[in-house]
C-alpha cells in the first residue's frame, strides 16, 4: 500500500474529515536532504474536520501526528493545513 493511502486511511479513521487532500511532494525534493529514494518522503496534507473544533493550532498538529503514529518516523517532511 502506498504511503498516501496509509495516511488517508489513518486520518479518515481518526477524524472523519469533511475534506481531505494528501499531496505527495517527494518528486520536488529528489536528491535533497531527507530524500530516501522511495518517492514517499515529503507530503502536504489539507484536512478539515469537526474533530478539530476548539483545538489550538498546536493541538491540531499533535492530533494529526498521533493519528499517523509510526509513519511520522518514515516521513521526512509533513506540511499540515488543518481546519475545524
Amino acid at each position: 500500500m502506498a504511503m498516501a493511502e496509509i495516511i488517508e486511511s489513518r486520518l479518515n479513521e481518526a477524524f472523519a474529515p469533511r475534506a481531505l487532500e494528501i499531496v505527495n511532494d517527494s518528486s520536488r525534493h529528489a536528491g535533497h536532504a531527507g530524500d530516501d529514494g522511495s518517492g514517499e518522503s515529503h507530503f502536504t496534507i489539507h484536512i478539515a474536520s469537526d474533530a478539530f473544533a476548539g483545538m489550538s493550532r498546536l493541538e491540531r498538529h499533535r492530533a494529526v501526528h498521533t493519528a499517523l503514529g509510526d509513519l511520522t518516523h518514515r516521513i521526512h517532511a509533513l506540511a499540515l493545513k488543518i481546519e475545524a
